[in-house]
């Protein structure tokens, strides 16, 4: 089945661009290319290519190729630095690919068909890529037994509601490009979002499988979760919970609070700090990993942006589970184009 749509979804993204071509209809094409260094020893490059754009019929394209990866590190243990929104697995691999309908006449509803990040959360790749963050959040973090941001499903999704307030549900297959990935099986993924003011909360359930590369993982992964964002002047504030687990006979729950902020003042800087934390309950493997991070995006230029995150994670002790303290500092320099 997955393969099937998969290959349906890209003939018809191969075709957008000639298909819109004598119609004079908007199509815009964007690359990120960049280069990081982490004190943990770990170097990072990557790069993302996107192409969208307008179909017939209102309906909408979005394709987007990527690759990156790391050097270094501990042999031992593999380092989130720089998985903020995608995958560092050294192959050049297609991430979102779908088509989309949106129409406000009567209500909100939408239709999205394809491959697409899985709607749980604060899901979005603008949520996370280049935001001044450079890893992502514990939570989605896949290597922390919990969500990831590179959680992919391939099927469909609909949306139904007003623009004030809609709910979203897809329905696919998993189908990840990461290190990790999940087995085979049906996802189901819902979420609700309202508006309130300057506020914007929601509400996310997600039923799937575990990661296939733990045989000893038995049980379907579930996660409910709810998350907030408010913005005002300048600053906008934003959080996470989830509660859940990964398989049977665990548990992981947790969450992080982050702010960002540029006033005018500022000029090309925008301040971001963030919180976290995530307990995962499984016995003599259990953790319960905390991270305070503080940094900063700059704009060089139109076309440059540098990013600068200094992490904590406090060291821990409770029964089996220690982890000695440990700081990170982590610097990025990305080159965007964008006609």
């Amino acid at each position: 089945m997955k393969h099937a749509v998969r290959t349906l979804v890209m003939a018809v993204l191969l075709a957008a661009p000639h298909a819109v071509a004598g119609q004079n209809l908007d199509v815009t094409t964007e690359a990120d290319v960049t280069i990081g260094r982490s004190s943990e020893d770990v170097d990072a490059a990557g790069t993302q290519v996107r192409i969208f754009g307008a179909l017939p019929g209102d309906w909408r394209f979005m394709a987007e190729a990527t690759w990156a990866d790391t050097w270094g590190g501990k042999l031992d243990e593999r380092s989130d630095a720089f998985g903020a929104a995608y995958p560092y697995n050294h192959r050049v691999v297609p991430m979102e690919l779908y088509v989309e309908k949106t129409s406000t006449s009567r209500g909100l509803w939408g239709t999205r068909i394809g491959r697409y990040r899985s709607p749980f959360g604060l899901y979005n790749r603008s949520e996370h890529a280049y935001t001044g963050f450079l890893r992502a959040p514990l939570i989605r973090y896949g290597g922390y037994w919990a969500v990831s941001n590179n959680f992919l499903e391939t099927g469909a999704s609909v949306v139904a509601g007003t623009p004030r307030l809609y709910g979203e549900f897809s329905l696919g297959v998993p189908e990840d490009e990461d290190d990790l990935h999940r087995a085979h099986g049906v996802d189901r993924v819902g979420r609700v979002q309202a508006s309130v003011g300057d506020a914007i909360v929601g509400a996310s359930y997600i039923h799937t499988q575990p990661f296939r590369e733990q045989p000893w993982a038995h049980g379907d992964t579930e996660f409910a979760g709810v998350d907030a964002r408010w913005m005002r002047g300048g600053v906008q504030l934003r959080g996470e919970f989830i509660n859940g687990h990964p398989f049977a006979g665990t548990r992981t729950y947790g969450g992080y609070a982050d702010v960002l902020v540029h006033r005018q003042f500022m000029g090309p800087v925008t301040a971001v700090l963030r919180a976290e934390r995530l307990d995962y309950l499984a016995g003599r493997f259990s953790s319960f990993p905390r991270r305070y991070t503080t940094g900063a995006k700059v704009r060089l230029s139109s076309l440059l942006v540098t990013q600068i995150n200094v992490l904590h994670e406090p060291a821990y002790n409770e029964g089996a589970a220690r982890e000695a303290a440990d700081t990170a500092l982590d610097v990025a320099l990305t080159f965007s184009l964008r006609r």
